[in-house]
């Protein structure tokens, strides 16, 4: 659900301007207000799983996803949809960690739990992929209702799920303890912040938004107000660092980055969702505007995705106990690189679905499925049962911080490519009417090898640091002897 609702309302955003009357520039916010909220708010929300119990703080998580899902669904006017993608943010914020705590915690080492993570790094996918569908198919149920149908569709789901939360899931221990208040407001703030900064390098500037230049240009990295915050997140987050180096009861335990193999696990799973992320922005776009694919075949274009990724987290759950986790991410991460490569060899002009786009989704998803089930086991193994919450936030906040700096950063390598091949098609003398999309194809292909050399890295992490062995995981002994706290 939280995965989802991600990618759910991307195709149904035009309807939604139309609808609310929101101008192009602020139609951005429904996406960045949730993921502001999302990977700013994580890591307080997996601290307060810690103290407060788990399975409280989920079921107040997902009951808070559906009352916002239900306000923005119902919503009349542009703050009121904002504002519940905001609450959405928060209610995500405090289910996600929680969710993959009550994991970690419920499930011993081993097979049982290797199977878990399998079934949330499958979900992961499933979510991102089902919902370009889903967002697709409802958006065309109905000028006006298909939109909200796109948030309302969550109320059900998170009800159901807070609903039964009592009767499967066990209850986990309240810990004694303070929640460390300016440790939250350092981290926290700095986060925003943060990721303020980053998304609004890609946001439209709407003083650029003319008849001739409709979608506007982006504010880019050179923009005072993006630099500012970023500038302010990463002094406000040295500060917290600091700061938890001397409190008494830290929001995040540093002894969790102390084990290198965890470390690496926590870095590696940064750089890759980063290169994912940017694979399904950059690609959905391709499909619609460059193949002329309707909103729904889009969605259908990546249905591949999801079986992969099921495959891939499958078999990497059953070889995890047999194989170390270095050579399974590892070679997830080639596949994934090598696949986002492929993307950026298509040609302008390619329109066989079957040969130039599906085989490498596919190998994608494998990728993917290999890389995030081993990584996922080794950053959060070792982690003390008190500190599972904060261990699962922080490996919640490197996905989002991470995907959120990778899309800014390589729909800036696009943007820098487009403009250039619009200015050698005028100096060429051979812009046409497809001018535009054919400056927008060479700016996706450049983002896509700069993302496989991005994912190639984490590859090269993976393969010369981590050396934590398939026996290890089958305990709950800490990797290197490091445990948290």
């Amino acid at each position: 659900m939280v995965v989802l609702d991600s990618t759910i309302a991307n195709i149904a955003l035009p309807y939604i301007g139309k609808d609310l009357d929101i101008d192009q520039a602020n139609l951005s916010w429904i996406v960045t207000g949730y993921a502001l909220a999302f990977g700013g708010l994580l890591l307080l929300g997996g601290r307060l799983g810690d103290l407060f119990g788990r399975r409280r703080v989920f079921m107040v998580g997902v009951v808070l996803f559906a009352v916002a899902s239900a306000l923005g669904g119902l919503a009349t006017h542009e703050w009121m949809l904002l504002t519940s993608r905001g609450l959405q943010g928060l209610g995500a914020a405090l289910a996600s960690p929680t969710a993959l705590a009550l994991i970690t915690t419920t499930f011993p080492a081993g097979p049982q739990r290797n199977r878990a993570f399998s079934v949330f790094a499958a979900m992961s996918g499933i979510g991102a992929a089902i919902g370009l569908v889903l967002g697709g198919w409802l958006t065309g149920l109905d000028d006006e209702l298909g939109w909200r149908l796109t948030f309302l569709i969550n109320v059900p789901i998170g009800l159901v799920a807070a609903y039964f939360a009592p009767k499967l899931l066990p209850d986990t221990d309240h810990h004694a303890g303070k929640l460390d208040l300016p440790g939250a407001v350092l981290g926290t703030g700095g986060l925003l912040a943060l990721v303020y900064g980053i998304t609004r390098t890609s946001n439209t500037d709407p003083d650029t938004v003319t008849l001739a230049n409709p979608a506007g240009t982006t504010y880019g990295w050179g923009d005072s107000i993006a630099l500012g915050a970023i500038a302010l997140g990463v002094v406000a987050l040295i500060a917290f660092v600091l700061y938890e180096t001397r409190a008494r009861q830290p929001l995040m335990p540093l002894s969790i980055f102390a084990s290198r193999s965890r470390a690496v696990a926590m870095v590696s799973m940064m750089m890759t969702p980063a290169a994912m992320f940017a694979m399904f922005f950059f690609l959905s776009l391709y499909v619609q505007d460059v193949m002329g694919y309707e909103p729904l075949q889009t969605g259908f274009a990546f249905l591949p995705f999801a079986f992969g990724m099921v495959f891939g987290a499958t078999a990497s759950s059953k070889l995890v106990s047999k194989v170390d986790p270095r050579y399974l991410a590892g070679t997830g991460t080639i596949l994934a690189g090598t696949a986002l490569f492929a993307f950026s060899r298509i040609e302008y002009g390619a329109e066989n679905y079957w040969t130039d786009i599906m085989p490498f989704v596919v190998l994608m998803s494998l990728g993917m499925g290999l890389t995030f089930v081993p990584m996922t086991l080794v950053a959060l193994h070792g982690v003390r049962a008190e500190d599972a919450g904060i261990g699962s936030g922080v490996l919640n906040t490197m996905q989002q911080v991470g995907g959120a700096l990778g899309l800014a950063t390589l729909s800036a390598v696009a943007s820098h490519y487009a403009t250039e091949k619009l200015g050698d098609l005028a100096t060429s003398g051979t812009a046409g009417p497809d001018a535009g999309l054919q400056a927008f194809a060479d700016g996706a292909t450049h983002a896509f090898l700069v993302g496989a050399f991005m994912i190639w890295a984490a590859s090269l992490i993976i393969w010369a640091l981590l050396n934590v062995k398939h026996t290890e995981l089958a305990t709950d002994e800490a990797p290197e002897g490091v445990h948290v706290g």
